[in-house]
């Protein structure tokens, strides 16, 4: 970990958030196979890879630039932030063109879209730039980012949005297709929201000592690391599983589909418990991050061999 730690294109990767690119790909195409769907485009994937790494950017160069550079991602963005900025800019620019092309070939599509499936595409752009986009000392109470125990709730409702009913939406609007709503992608929806917000508990771990000082009440703060694994991570784990198993029996998977699938709930409770060390920040975008990766990748194999 430690020759990861010093290494620059490793760093490039988590720290420029292209890892997380990478995972809300993985994520989309194992929640679209699950889900018995066909695939999207290559540009739609292309679009929600520049678009992670745009949010992320964009929400770290405010968010971490201020902090103190000890942290080693708040040091990467302070001595690259010019490089940023300027890679930030391009992808930005590539999305608003990509974004006008999509709408103008599909403008009679966005015409006879309904109120709901209209709510659906904005409210998870919404509730996340709710979280980290309001910056401006007028707005500060509206910033999500303060209520300490809705932190990863929030982020694990955005990225359910993103790979679990996208695809689906956006593979509509493509083919015109009208958009249904389904128990399956409710099914789904929740256990990619409780999974990943399982996730952004254990990384509530590592900022314990700067939330603790800012008074910020996650639940690490409010209850201790061992009541956080034991009456929140677990508990949560269990239910994104359960959700996961409901949906399985509804679909007859076989007994190895299932198994494939388990195997990311019983990896996030077993690093649940290396918590109870100190780690370096890479250590949680690596290993806690890669779970993400882990899970759709097992989805994927499961539902393409099995």
């Amino acid at each position: 970990m430690i020759a990861l730690a010093n290494n620059k294109l490793v760093k490039l990767i988590f720290f420029g958030n292209y890892f997380y690119g990478l995972c809300a790909i993985g994520l989309s195409l194992e929640a679209t196979l699950q889900q018995r769907l066909p695939l999207n485009g290559f540009l739609y994937y292309v679009f929600i890879f520049l678009a992670v790494i745009v949010f992320y950017s964009k929400a770290y160069l405010i968010t971490e630039t201020s902090e103190n550079s000890i942290n080693q991602r708040s040091a990467w963005y302070l001595r690259n932030s010019s490089k940023i900025k300027m890679s930030l800019a391009f992808f930005l620019a590539l999305l608003v063109i990509m974004t006008l092309i999509f709408v103008i070939n599909n403008q009679e599509a966005f015409i006879k879209l309904g109120f709901s499936e209209y709510f659906l595409i904005s409210i998870f752009p919404i509730v996340s730039t709710m979280y980290y986009g309001i910056n401006y000392k007028s707005l500060a109470k509206y910033n999500l980012r303060n209520v300490g125990w809705l932190k990863p709730f929030i982020i694990g409702f955005s990225w359910a949005g993103l790979v679990t009913l996208y695809p689906r939406l956006f593979y509509c609007l493509d083919h015109e297709i009208p958009y249904t709503f389904t128990l399956i992608s409710g099914l789904l929806f929740l256990k990619n929201f409780m999974y990943i917000t399982v996730l952004c508990i254990m990384f509530d771990i590592k900022d314990y000592a700067m939330d603790y000082n800012q008074k910020l009440k996650t639940f690490v703060v409010n209850v201790g690391l061992r009541k956080t694994i034991f009456f929140i991570i677990i508990p949560l784990s269990l239910l994104g599983l359960f959700s996961f198993l409901v949906y399985a029996f509804i679909q007859h998977f076989s007994f190895f589909k299932i198994l494939l699938n388990t195997i990311p709930f019983i990896c996030i409770i077993t690093v649940a418990y290396s918590l109870h060390n100190r780690r370096s920040i890479l250590y949680y975008l690596i290993i806690i991050d890669g779970l993400m990766l882990l899970k759709a990748m097992c989805g994927i194999n499961a539902m393409i061999f099995f």
